[in-house]
């Protein structure tokens, strides 16, 4: 052991170990691995193994592919075994509406580039999985890239590249203590003395709770446990003459492979059980937890009856072991605000499926200063504090882990963890019959209903379509009250405010009284938010934008911290409504003695404004391409200021309206959001935000590698609006769209126009199919459906509404 490391990495399984290799693969050889006992002691030894390229979010199932390649290389590069079986894998849906799902779920599996997937009849199922019983399967769905490894061999193979380029492992050597420096390298204390380290990492593991601890963080992970077995050998196994593939039941809530000649079997049991949510004592390593037979009862009979055979057999060894959870069962990584050259790389339940692509971005993040791949949905800093709390963090994830296998639907609300944070009016208007969904732990209202009133869980148009129709149509013919707390604000003041804006904001400032819309870019040209930048005249700035960016947004406004600027976020203490329509102004007028005119506050202007007894800040656009307003107030207002809206909107044709609303009225207006057409791995010419950038500038944020994008032609993808001959259901986001037989694009984001009579989807599309007119094909939970680029923008073109 050395006295001093570029990188001390705190943990050796699976993740740990995938880090070292990568750094080390990129150049950063100064490389530590210390752990507590011996490689793979956790939670590594004992996992199940399984691997596979499937996953709801299209980035991480890239990083998922990623692992798998390396997993291919790995025992050639290195010399060591890893046991990689790929067998290919079967999904099996065994109700109506999980078939309806799977066909889906194939389509946009298609769209991530994942071409080795097919749908199978039962027939077929039985053929490549005879040990199953069809009863009640409907059908499934084939991937090629599924299969297992050798745990134990994996870890060692990805800590012997990292030696083989010099990093070192350590073990049996305990940190007990983490001390960071003023320059802020760490204090690395072990059992075996001190050393000194540039970058310290946390992949603890089951231990990440108490990594984190050390340096002054507390983590939104816990352990819980998880049960499977193995089997003697089953004859029907030993006599097949080929390997069985990897069987996923989902509504059986197991998964299932080969073992030698055996079975293994998993169960996500609905009845979680936690482990030690503070984190694994120390002294624990290869030992595992007592089963628990009266608590997966249930599952376990569902799984001897889809694999009768497993009756006849005995079974070898049961393993109920602890693995690390989050809140949303994706991993934490990267740096954390406030503790400079700390990253995280914890939180890894799939450890073997995920730990090549974690270990590779995470390299890439330390060297080159930001990832290869979109990773926000393992990014650390997507949560906030409030996800530390330790009820949050029980009831989110033994949500996630009970729910892993059980259907989900898109209008379904699950309600761990909630309600959180509320808006001061929340009360008024739930009674008022607002519906709630979430948001980073807020509450936001996504439409209003009867209180006698249920929605529907489905995968096409609810029974709330024709509600949310009204709320759009009312809010275009007269105007539309809608609560805004649910979007960030960030105030930055200083005599360098100006100037460090210019620098973040790739738009152009807006001037006193004004606000403008402003892309914010990495160094590398992708895009880092979609914000709007008001100067209200007094030397105060705003920023606003997405709610669930704030903690991402803050990191990144604090590593760009430079001398007289101060920047808060004060999304909690103000919050506010909008009025959008064309009766907002008049509404509006009638509270206040000051001039609503569009000569006194022009689209996209900002000022104060009295209205009633408060003293608001008011800035004159909408989101739904209406004329429109946003209306800020202290958190202590915001339920006075809703009354007296909802007092004056008694003379008007007025309606309140949600989050789903805005969603469809933005549709018929072509408004990109975050997460959907706007993304960290998106250039501004892909999305059309390049025509917010100042080219005069020649100092932002990104500017170089803009320039160079800019310079070298239209973009390959660009995003354009479809209108979807769809009936019943419309897309959301991922499908497949066809141009004949090729795949040249998928969609965005969707919904219904209710104001233009349209089934609309916006997309990201192949520059050569962008022209209005193209006629393509997409598919709408697994169903083909004629679509055809239009014009942006089919309600209100010219944009006269929202200008008037």
């Amino acid at each position: 052991m050395k006295s001093q490391y570029r990188v001390a990495i705190i943990g050796g399984g699976v993740v740990g170990a995938s880090i070292a290799y990568h750094l080390t693969k990129l150049g950063w050889s100064d490389v530590a691995i210390l752990e507590r006992s011996v490689l793979t002691a956790g939670s590594s030894w004992h996992a199940a193994g399984g691997i596979h390229a499937l996953n709801a979010d299209p980035n991480i199932a890239a990083l998922q592919a990623y692992t798998i390649d390396v997993l291919a290389q790995l025992e050639e590069e290195t010399g060591q075994a890893t046991g990689l079986h790929m067998t290919g894998g079967i999904t099996f849906a065994s109700t109506p509406d999980r078939w309806e799902w799977l066909q889906a779920a194939y389509r946009v599996f298609q769209t991530m580039g994942i071409e080795d997937v097919r749908l199978m009849n039962v027939e077929e199922m039985v053929d490549a999985c005879p040990v199953m019983s069809p009863d009640n399967v409907l059908g499934g769905m084939w991937a090629d890239r599924e299969g297992y490894v050798d745990t134990t061999g994996v870890v060692h193979a990805y800590a012997k590249g990292a030696r083989n380029r010099g990093a070192d492992v350590i073990e049996h050597n305990r940190v007990v203590e983490l001390n960071q420096r003023p320059d802020y390298s760490w204090d690395v204390v072990t059992e075996k003395g001190t050393i000194h380290a540039e970058h310290v990492i946390n992949a603890g593991g089951l231990w990440a709770k108490q990594v984190g601890r050390m340096a002054g963080l507390d983590l939104p992970v816990s352990p819980l446990e998880h049960h499977y077995l193995v089997t003697d050998d089953v004859p029907e196994i030993a006599s097949a003459g080929f390997e069985m593939p990897m069987m996923v039941d989902l509504d059986g809530f197991t998964y299932a492979r080969q073992d030698q000649n055996g079975m293994l079997v998993g169960i996500y049991e609905l009845d979680h059980q936690h482990w030690n949510m503070d984190g694994a004592p120390w002294d624990y390593g290869f030992e595992l937890v007592q089963e628990d037979f009266d608590r997966i009862e249930r599952e376990l009979e569902i799984g001897f009856n889809r694999y009768p055979a497993l009756a006849n057999v005995g079974i070898k060894r049961w393993v109920n072991g602890a693995f690390t959870f989050t809140p949303d069962g994706n991993p934490l990584v990267g740096p954390v605000q406030g503790v400079p050259n700390y990253w995280c790389a914890c939180g890894v339940m799939a450890g073997f499926l995920q730990g090549g692509g974690v270990g590779k971005s995470l390299a890439e993040w330390m060297i080159h200063g930001e990832p290869e791949g979109d990773i926000y949905g393992m990014d650390v800093g997507r949560y906030g504090e409030f996800a530390s709390n330790r009820e949050y963090i029980k009831q989110m994830t033994g949500q996630f882990y009970s729910r892993r296998f059980v259907m989900s639907y898109p209008n379904e609300q699950l309600w761990a963890g909630r309600p959180l944070k509320k808006a001061p009016a929340y009360d008024a208007m739930t009674d008022n019959g607002a519906r709630w969904g979430e948001s980073w732990g807020l509450e936001v209202p996504i439409y209003f209903a009867p209180k006698d009133f249920e929605e529907i869980p489905t995968l096409k148009r609810s029974n709330a379509f024709d509600m949310v129709g009204e709320e759009c149509k009312k809010t275009r013919e007269g105007v539309g009250l809608i609560d805004i707390s649910g979007f960030s604000r960030f105030e930055i003041t200083g005599p360098n405010a100006q100037s460090w804006l210019d620098k973040v904001c790739a738009s152009r400032l807006p001037g006193p009284g004004r606000a403008r819309l402003a892309p914010l870019l990495t160094e590398s040209g992708r895009l880092k938010g979609d914000l709007t930048v008001f100067n209200w005249g007094d030397g105060t700035w705003w920023l606003m934008g997405s709610y669930y960016l704030r903690s991402w947004h803050m990191r990144w406004f604090h590593d760009l911290a430079a001398d007289g600027v101060e920047v808060r976020d004060i999304s909690d203490q103000i919050v506010g409504f909008g009025l959008a329509g064309p009766q907002s102004r008049d509404l509006l007028q009638t509270l206040t003695h000051q001039d609503l005119s569009h000569e006194a506050l022009p689209f996209m202007g900002c000022m104060e404004v009295d209205v009633g007894l408060l003293r608001t800040k008011v800035g004159r656009l909408s989101v739904v391409g209406e004329l429109g307003y946003e209306i800020n107030c202290s958190a202590a207002e915001h339920i006075t200021l809703y009354r007296m809206l909802k007092e004056a909107s008694a003379g008007f044709d007025a309606v309140e309206f949600g989050f789903n609303a805005m969603n469809s009225l933005r549709l018929e207006k072509s408004f990109g959001v975050w997460s959907r057409e706007f993304m960290w791995g998106y250039t501004p010419a892909m999305t059309g935000m390049d025509r917010w950038i100042d080219w005069q500038k020649q100092d932002f944020i990104g500017h170089k590698a803009a320039m160079a994008a800019r310079d070298g032609g239209p973009a390959a993808q660009q995003i354009v609006t479809l209108e979807v001959d769809a009936s019943d259901a419309d897309a959301s986001g991922y499908e497949p769209i066809w141009q004949g037989d090729k795949r040249v694009g998928y969609v965005t984001s969707g919904g219904y126009g209710y104001c233009v009579d349209k089934s609309l989807a916006m997309a990201l599309v192949d520059e050569s199919c962008a022209t209005a007119g193209t006629e393509l094909d997409v598919h709408i939970v697994g169903v083909l459906h004629k679509a055809r680029v239009i014009a942006n923008s089919p309600y209100d073109p010219k944009g006269t509404k929202m200008r008037g």
